[in-house]
């Protein structure tokens, strides 16, 4: 005897609802660990390490990239703490247009000086920046991303 398992419509809308929050809290602790690890290397070590590892901060002053090493570790904070804490959820958009915004200007830096090598980390964050910022609930219909997925 042969049994088949139909879903309901319902139970399909909810799986598929289960899977994006799933995803955008993957993207958001991705994104979240990647600006922070940056973000920290950034403000931590010495110029000389910066320049062999990324290259690009020979290009410009120590205070411009500590700078942009202090924008991407309080965007990362400000994908999590929202979420963790909630308190003020409807943060956590603005810091992924943020970290956005930041990529596109390292994009064009990187177009600019003919790096079309570095053009991926770029645009891989900056997309998934892009991807927290619209697919992130909005405040007056907003659910906690992490108190359900934990559970």
């Amino acid at each position: 005897m042969e049994t088949t398992t139909t879903r309901t419509p319902r139970v399909l809308a909810r799986t598929t609802e289960q899977i994006q929050r799933g995803t955008l809290l993957a993207a958001q602790v991705l994104l979240a660990a990647a600006f922070f690890v940056l973000g920290t290397a950034q403000l931590t070590q010495p110029m000389p390490v910066l320049v062999q590892q990324f290259g690009w901060p020979g290009a410009v002053s120590e205070p411009i990239v500590q700078a942009i090493g202090l924008l991407e570790l309080l965007g990362s904070l400000g994908l999590i703490l929202p979420a963790l804490t909630r308190i003020r959820p409807e943060l956590i958009p603005l810091a992924a247009l943020g970290l956005m915004h930041l990529m596109l200007v390292a994009a064009l830096y990187h177009l600019t000086h003919r790096e079309i090598s570095e053009l991926p980390g770029p645009l891989v964050l900056g997309g998934l920046a892009a991807y927290v910022a619209v697919k992130q609930p909005r405040t007056e219909n907003l659910r906690s991303v992490t108190e359900e997925d934990l559970r």
